[in-house]
């Protein structure tokens, strides 16, 4: 945008330039000398000033010079080393768009509903055209699934066998969540609440009561379902599993393929 601004001051003064100029050819009146003289320092001004913007910035990047960079910014939000806990390779971030990873442990991600590819966001109290419709299925299908390439959905057991690995709630610096594992072999999950199946309206975050709800891949009586911790400095800590109707908007915790 400063550029933009550079660029239009540019265009301006020479067009201001020109017309006095001309002006003072016309009238030939001396008095015009003054003028005509400050408009053309600040247009030498500002010409050594975009000069220099131009030279130190990246508006002569080469192409391959960004197209590297973008390969390696996509490439950031689609791998992840993961940690292995009990057997199991956990992502250490959220998913965010479909096939990326968010950008830090402590980002939120996006929302998911369950068996389905949909993002939604998570922030706002309210969201426009949300879509209540209830999946079908007994597991969560691979064409549906959100994760990068090489990860998937978790199952509820492997959910259950994070839980066993210990865990405890974190508050730090604005950051509410859980931390899951025994160091150094450990995975933090933000508490970043859900959008309510009906109509979308987030709930379960802020004003010291933070929920997390995480999807898993698993069915039981016709339910998905899905892992949830308490960890507000208004609530009692706690995590478990539960289930639960599919159309709510859950975050999603990848865990690698086989």
């Amino acid at each position: 945008m400063l550029l933009v601004g550079i660029i239009l001051l540019f265009v301006a003064s020479l067009v201001l330039s020109l017309v006095f100029f001309l002006r003072f050819l016309i009238t030939k009146k001396s008095q015009g000398c003054g003028i005509v003289g400050l408009v053309y320092i600040l247009f030498i001004a500002l010409i050594v000033g975009f000069v220099y913007l131009a030279l130190n910035s990246n508006l002569f990047v080469s192409c391959g010079k960004i197209g590297n960079e973008a390969r390696t910014t996509n490439e950031a939000l689609t791998t992840d080393e993961g940690v292995m806990i009990n057997g199991v390779r956990w992502a250490t971030r959220n998913v965010d768009a479909p096939g990326t990873f968010a950008e830090s442990p402590e980002s939120f991600g996006m929302f998911y509903q369950w068996n389905r590819k949909q993002a939604w966001r998570t922030r706002g109290s309210r969201i426009r055209n949300w879509d209540n419709y209830i999946s079908t299925g007994t597991k969560w299908y691979a064409e549906n699934d959100p994760c990068p390439t090489g990860w998937r959905v978790p199952t509820e057991e492997e959910l259950r066998s994070l839980i066993a690995s210990g865990s405890e709630a974190k508050f730090q610096d604005g950051f509410v969540g859980y931390l899951f594992g025994t160091a150094p072999y450990q995975i933090l999950l933000p508490a970043v609440g859900r959008r309510r199946d009906s109509d979308g309206t987030l709930e379960g975050r802020g004003w010291g009561s933070d929920w997390g709800y995480y999807w898993s891949s698993s069915v039981r009586n016709n339910c998905a379902m899905f892992m949830i911790f308490a960890s507000g400095i208004r609530l009692r800590t706690d995590v478990g599993m539960y289930r639960g109707g599919r159309a709510d908007g859950k975050s999603v915790r990848c865990v690698a393929m086989d």
